[in-house]
């Protein structure tokens, strides 16, 4: 826990801020203290609600000069607890709500922090246009928290990760001065791309209050397909063929474990099997098209010759939306239908397409031999490489044992995806919870450059000061 905030500071941020823009109400602040897993638990005294980007620089520039340290949160659906504060202020980004501006000439779309992604999608498809990053958390998690968190979701295959759909940015620094980049061009070739150095960086160089975001034609032709295959390696080969069938409108490529299902039928309510027999693994494919019939017609092929050649065992397609939905909910409630199977380690990786495969049976090999009756359901966006592989305890065993092997079982499944040529955080961050960790696997060049950059850019280390080395 940090030191108490001084009462001189306390007063100063009032005044900036004026009524309504910051809170010492308990309840008011409560639901922010707590992440979505409920493994992370925070204390603050003083919640600040700036409603402007000035109110922001202001409340920045007081913490700066006082060193005292803040914590910034978007929308709170992070999930290695980099925006829970311990202590120290609390910047929430909820106020700064404004679509600034919406250009289907530029393609371009600008919207403060705190405007929510369904909300950023909503406003693109009304100038018939869409902004591809979709996340399951995309009612509550904001433009700020997806730039600052370099989010991904599960179109990445085709349209890359946030960090490859920001044009431009606006930012408070630590320093409390304002940068303003919200440039909407597609090429700027002027020495260092100083949004890229905030995207990502999880609030530890700036707090993002506004983004100009890329938007894309909207697809006028979409397919939805669930598909059972026997393993890891068929869907690798299907990714392949995918790819090949539709010359690169592959839209998304989820792979499933046969547990994720299980518990999902189980455990969310309204959940079907898609299939009429159990099989090892599932891929969810989806592809789209600007062209009428065109993924449609490339699905079917597809699925043809899988079939032909054994590499699918089953597969529907969604005839409606309404199917497409439910197909795409067994996906998105992975997670939600582990809560009621009690603790579980979570692992946000990830390898090389190829590697996928390997890393699946060596991991599962290892969790094997270390924790004996150990659930594990592994899913992911198996076609950028990233795999959610969760250990969840033996059935009936004990939630308190299982958390005490957490960090021993995660080294083993890290350094599998190390020795891969992965990552241990492919699009969760860092936050608080991998920061020790990550050291392991970076050299100290690496780490000296970043450290370098955190130095000269808040010396002070005020923003979110546990998050990032």
């Amino acid at each position: 826990m940090t030191a108490p905030v001084p009462a001189d500071v306390i007063s100063r941020l009032k005044a900036v801020l004026g009524p309504g823009g910051w809170s010492e109400d308990a309840e008011r602040i409560a639901p922010k203290l707590v992440e979505w897993r409920d493994r992370w638990m925070g204390a603050t005294s003083f919640l600040a609600l700036p409603k402007t980007t000035e109110e922001v620089a202001a409340v920045v520039g007081i913490c700066f000069e006082a060193g005292q340290p803040v914590t910034v949160q978007g929308g709170n659906t992070g999930l290695v607890g980099g925006q829970i504060p311990q202590g120290e202020i609390l910047l929430s980004t909820e106020r700064l709500r404004a679509i600034r501006d919406v250009d289907d000439r530029d393609d371009a779309l600008t919207a403060e922090a705190g405007v929510t992604l369904a909300e950023v999608h909503a406003a693109a498809a009304a100038v018939r246009r869409r902004f591809p990053l979709g996340l399951a958390s995309e009612g509550s998690a904001t433009v700020g928290g997806v730039v600052s968190t370099n989010a991904g979701g599960t179109q990445v295959l085709r349209y890359g990760m946030a960090r490859n759909l920001v044009l431009g940015l606006e930012a408070v620094l630590p320093n409390g001065e304002v940068w303003n980049g919200l440039k909407r061009l597609r090429k700027d070739n002027t020495g260092y791309d100083l949004k890229q150095l905030l995207i990502g960086a999880e609030g530890t160089l700036g707090v993002v209050t506004a983004a100009a975001l890329k938007l894309y034609p909207e697809m006028v032709s979409r397919a939805v397909a669930f598909i059972g295959v026997g393993a890891p390696a068929d869907a690798i080969a299907l990714l392949a063929r995918a790819k090949d069938e539709t010359g690169g409108a592959v839209e998304a490529f989820e792979l499933m474990g046969r547990m994720g299902i299980d518990f999902a039928l189980r455990n969310i309510a309204g959940t079907r099997d898609p299939l009429a027999a159990p099989h090892p693994w599932y891929v969810l494919a989806e592809f789209a098209s600007g062209e009428p019939g065109s993924a449609e017609a490339a699905m079917e092929r597809f699925l043809a010759a899988g079939l032909d050649d054994g590499l699918i065992r089953d597969a529907t397609v969604a005839q409606t939306e309404a199917q497409a939905k439910a197909l795409w909910g067994i996906r998105e409630n992975q997670s939600p239908a582990q809560k009621p199977e009690g603790a579980t380690w979570k692992h946000d990786v990830a390898v090389p397409v190829s590697q996928v495969p390997a890393f699946l049976a060596e991991a599962d090999a290892a969790m094997r031999a270390f924790a004996p009756g150990a659930r594990i359901a592994a899913f992911g966006h198996v076609g950028d490489g990233n795999i959610h592989y969760d250990v969840l305890r033996s059935d009936g065993g004990s939630d308190a044992e299982h958390v005490a092997r957490r960090d021993a079982g995660s080294r083993i499944v890290h350094d599998i995806v190390a020795r891969l040529g992965g990552s241990i955080s492919a699009e969760h961050g860092l936050g608080a919870m991998k920061t020790a960790e990550a050291a392991r696997y970076k050299s100290e060049a690496e780490l000296s450059v970043q450290r370098a950059i955190r130095q000269a850019l808040d010396p002070k280390r005020i923003l979110n000061p546990r998050v990032l080395f």
